[in-house]
């Protein structure tokens, strides 16, 4: 298990995996530098320009909602395999649209492939991973996401003065996803839980031995059998979730999914350029102010990644919700008496950007992961997910209007209370998962009691 070709392979599959949290986040911003050119455009008003940035977000949450069911009864891979051709599909409709109405067909399209990967890249890798790395994996989906969020910034602000500029922006995911597809369909295997679970014993147990060896096959296929010999059934159905102890897991799953989306996070990611013309900074410099959004994505994810096995997530978690809500204090200040502080706000908005990073992004993915029963893992991701996406889509949406009608101020406090409720969710709520296989988390959140001091 400890061998350098172990260690390379299992790395290697969770690099194939996050390909498409890349796709993600470079689906997620590359819009932001388009926005003006698609305004002149198309002639979008402010709530049409809303709808025209948040159509990928209806996909998101229809992809995300499909996703778990589907990847349960075809796999995890083929799922990822239809996501990687909806990515290609989509960026080419989306650079080749001559109307309103195709583009935003084309980012639903989009929308639809990274709502699956936002359930199954955690999923599969979480089934697949070693329990002392599990955390620092599941995160590599975040930095991932971050990676493609801080490129996009950097296409978006190299390809500013071109012909077709904003149909460039658009068509590059169609590059990547290429690149994804053709790693799916070369060495990339299927998930051994999910082929335990659909009684392909012989195939889990020959995965887990390539990448972690015999002994660990034996152990973890033990593990999953006396799981499996604690369920009554060997499939799971959307209304299970909503009866018994599972459903209390589900809350606290769904929850937290939410917390990670209406503070703000996507509404700052999307409109970063939007939000920094707002305060002074314009055009090209506004697109360097958002590509160091991105840099410092990528730098607190690398926190993130380094500490989540170490302290574990829900430390990780406390921190980043104190850090973001003094961040979005500064912010409702700072906009409710400006006075010349437009540096102040670009140090809160990083702040901010840092603490969510360094937490929330990925801590949230990795919790999710875990909580779910390995029988309702897919299917409870899915709901969870799709449920976050619909707070995304509200909050993407109605952002330019908030930010235009009602004020930077209470735009931003608003976020700044919900985030402040995170913290006390977690603080009460959360239990600590670090170190412990799936099947042991399993047990004790099924238990009679779920305890936040675990």
């Amino acid at each position: 298990m400890n061998s350098s070709k172990t260690s390379n392979y299992i790395y290697w599959v969770t690099f194939v995996a996050i390909n498409g949290g890349f796709l993600f986040g470079l689906n997620m911003a590359g819009i932001s530098g388009a926005i003006s050119f698609l305004k002149e455009q198309f002639a979008l008003s402010d709530l049409s320009l809303g709808f025209t940035v948040s159509s990928i977000m209806l996909g998101c949450l229809i992809g995300s909602w499909f996703a778990g069911g589907f990847s349960d009864k075809y796999g995890r891979k083929k799922a990822l395999i239809v996501a990687a051709i909806l990515f290609i599909v989509s960026a080419l409709g989306c650079a080749l649209s001559q109307s309103t109405i195709v583009f935003i067909t084309s980012r639903i399209i989009s929308g639809l492939a990274v709502g699956a990967v936002s359930v199954l890249c955690p999923t599969y890798i979480s089934e697949i991973a070693p329990a002392d790395k599990r955390g620092t994996l599941v995160s590599m989906q975040q930095f991932a996401i971050v990676t493609g969020i801080l490129l996009a910034y950097v296409f978006d602000y190299f390809l500013l003065d071109f012909n077709y500029q904003w149909r460039l922006m658009m068509g590059i995911p169609a590059v990547f996803g290429l690149f994804f597809l053709t790693f799916l369909l070369s060495s990339f295997p299927e998930s051994p839980r999910w082929l335990f679970n659909n009684n392909k014993e012989e195939k889990a147990k020959k995965i887990l031995s390539n990448i972690f060896g015999s002994d660990y096959a034996e152990s973890e296929l033990k593990s999953m059998k006396d799981s499996t010999n604690q369920n009554e059934t060997n499939s799971a159905k959307l209304s299970d979730l909503f009866n018994g102890r599972i459903f209390k897991v589900l809350v606290i799953g769904t929850f937290l999914a939410i917390f990670s989306q209406i503070t703000g996070i996507n509404a700052v990611i999307n409109y970063a350029p939007t939000i920094f013309q707002k305060i002074g900074f314009g055009g090209g410099s506004a697109l360097i102010q958002s590509i160091f959004i991105g840099i410092i994505c990528l730098a607190s994810t690398f926190i993130a990644i380094w500490l989540i096995d170490l302290k574990g997530r829900k430390v990780l978690l406390l921190f980043g919700s104190v850090g973001m809500t003094l961040g979005l204090a500064y912010l409702t200040y700072s906009f409710m008496f400006p006075n010349n502080k437009s540096l102040g706000i670009l140090i809160s908005i990083l702040g901010y950007v840092a603490f969510y990073s360094a937490s929330m992004a990925p801590v949230m993915w990795v919790v999710n992961s875990e909580l779910f029963p390995n029988l309702y893992r897919g299917i409870a991701m899915s709901f969870a997910t799709a449920v976050s996406w619909i707070f995304t889509i509200l909050t993407v949406q109605f952002f330019p209007y908030m930010l235009n009608q009602l004020g930077g101020h209470l735009t931003f406090g608003f976020f700044g209370a919900f985030s402040l409720l995170s913290l006390l969710f977690v603080l009460k709520y959360i239990p600590e998962t670090k170190g412990k296989s799936l099947e042991e988390i399993e047990k004790e959140m099924l238990s009679d009691k779920v305890s936040s001091n675990n």
